[in-house]
């Protein structure tokens, strides 16, 4: 299965590191890792999570903070994190 993080979900990634680096030192980069395993994940278990306005929801274990994707065919399309995604993002790839 292929996985692809759009645009949107990037910066959402890039956001939520910002944010958890100012709460202490070290602590975004601890944010990032524990995201991108949970969105490697994905590779084997897309399609099991809960769906939410039309996306899949995940939740990352250890911080308050939920990956959106959809499945198609063989791609997992991430859409964004933290927050509901707009459409958006997907026609500006």
């Amino acid at each position: 299965m292929k996985l692809t993080i759009l645009g949107q979900a990037k910066q959402d990634l890039v956001d939520g590191f910002r944010f958890y680096e100012i709460q202490g030192v070290g602590l975004g980069d601890y944010f990032l890792d524990s995201a991108y395993a949970e969105i490697d994940s994905l590779v084997i278990h897309a399609g099991i999570h809960r769906v939410v306005a039309g996306f899949h929801r995940l939740l990352v274990r250890r911080f308050p903070f939920a990956i959106y994707y959809c499945v198609e065919t063989d791609t997992v399309w991430v859409w964004g994190g933290g927050r509901l995604p707009t459409l958006a993002p997907f026609y500006s790839i």
